[in-house]
């Protein structure tokens, strides 16, 4: 996408601005769809989302500038609203106490099993069919996720934020607790940093010499490498204290980014994203598990919605803010930014949290 973007003249701002789209109008939708789900059920928004966004897919087809481009990426927001948050939330309504980690790190190896092939399969296929096909092949993809969801997906019997233990404690209630506070605080800065990156490395790889096939290669070797590590990041999470976890592997993450500039080739780029692989598939399902904490008092769909807003929100602005930074000061300042972004993050979560204990797998 950034690839494609780029091949209409779009600057590195009109390139922020056509990837952020998405996240303005996700972080608008996901407090109302996560909310509403805690009350209707998840299965109607997970469908429902699945089948817009292979409806507006379409549009990529025929969009052939940055304006257009953006509305299709606004509506494919909404969408995506009722999608990745209402699945997570859905998985955390039947995860034990106690196994939250481990069933998070399923979930992410879950998601990004199927997403890490993308990158691979976009650019074969662009390289020697053209763009138009990949985007076929994306339709085809989410109207089989459809069918999939609406036929074999049962609604959840029993939420634990059911009416018999009590309403959902509301979204100001929720932004008093400190571990929201800190996890939505972590989530965001280190959104930020991502944002750019995921928009840009493409365009660093490019820059130095690397092929389209290789560059796709280079992103589902990033992602596979979570996938593969998220059940034991899972584990790891159940078994030591989830605050530590998340503070060490951000900081990791951030040390990543400030090699990537380095890294020039494609040997030494797909080492430090093997790194950067490692320390997402530690951290994330430590995170996730907090939010499944949490998620047991103020609504699991709720507190998962906040927890994808603050992403949303970062993914947004941070292509944006990179795009203003590739065009005054080079490419590789953005992932200078995004390093100081995560290293924020990983500072304002050790703050707001720091009174946070797990004893036997239990938060008190």
């Amino acid at each position: 996408m950034p690839l494609y973007i780029s091949s209409m003249g779009a600057t590195g701002v009109g390139l922020g601005i056509i990837m952020a789209s998405y996240h303005i109008s996700n972080s608008v939708a996901v407090p109302i769809v996560g909310r509403q789900s805690d009350r209707r059920g998840r299965k109607v928004f997970l469908a429902t989302g699945l089948l817009i966004y292979s409806i507006t897919s379409v549009g990529y087809v025929f969009a052939d500038n940055v304006v257009l481009l953006s509305v299709v990426r606004l509506f494919q927001g909404v969408a995506g609203a009722m999608v990745l948050p209402i699945a997570i939330a859905y998985l955390g309504d039947l995860s034990p106490e106690g196994e939250e980690g481990k069933w998070m790190g399923y979930a992410n190896a879950a998601f990004f099993s199927g997403f890490g092939f993308g990158p691979f399969i976009g650019g074969v296929v662009t390289e020697n069919f053209g763009q138009n096909p990949a985007f076929f092949i994306l339709i085809g993809l989410n109207l089989l996720a459809f069918f999939i969801a609406f036929i074999f997906l049962p609604e959840v019997s029993h939420r634990k934020t059911s009416e018999e233990e009590g309403p959902a404690l509301s979204f100001k209630e929720m932004t008093g607790n400190n571990m929201v506070k800190g996890l939505f605080s972590f989530r965001m800065a280190q959104a930020l940093g991502r944002g750019g990156i995921g928009t840009f490395l493409p365009i660093y790889a490019a820059l130095i010499g690397i092929s389209t096939s290789l560059i796709g290669m280079l992103l589902t070797v990033n992602i596979l490498s979570v996938t593969l590590l998220s059940p034991v990041g899972g584990m790891i999470a159940d078994r030591f204290n989830r605050r530590t976890i998340t503070i060490i592997s951000s900081v990791l993450f951030a040390a990543v980014l400030v090699a990537i500039p380095h890294a020039n080739g494609f040997v030494p780029l797909l080492f430090v994203l093997l790194v950067q692989g490692l320390t997402a598939a530690v951290s994330m399902p430590a995170a996730t598990a907090l939010v499944v904490e949490e998620g047991r008092t103020y609504g699991m769909g709720s507190t998962m919605s906040v927890f994808f807003v603050a992403m949303g929100v970062g993914i947004a602005v941070g292509p944006i803010i990179s795009g203003g930074i590739h065009d005054s000061m080079g490419i590789n300042w953005v992932f200078y930014f995004g390093a100081v972004m995560g290293a924020v993050g990983s500072v304002l979560f050790a703050w707001f949290t720091r009174g946070y204990q797990q004893v036997n797998d239990r938060t008190y």
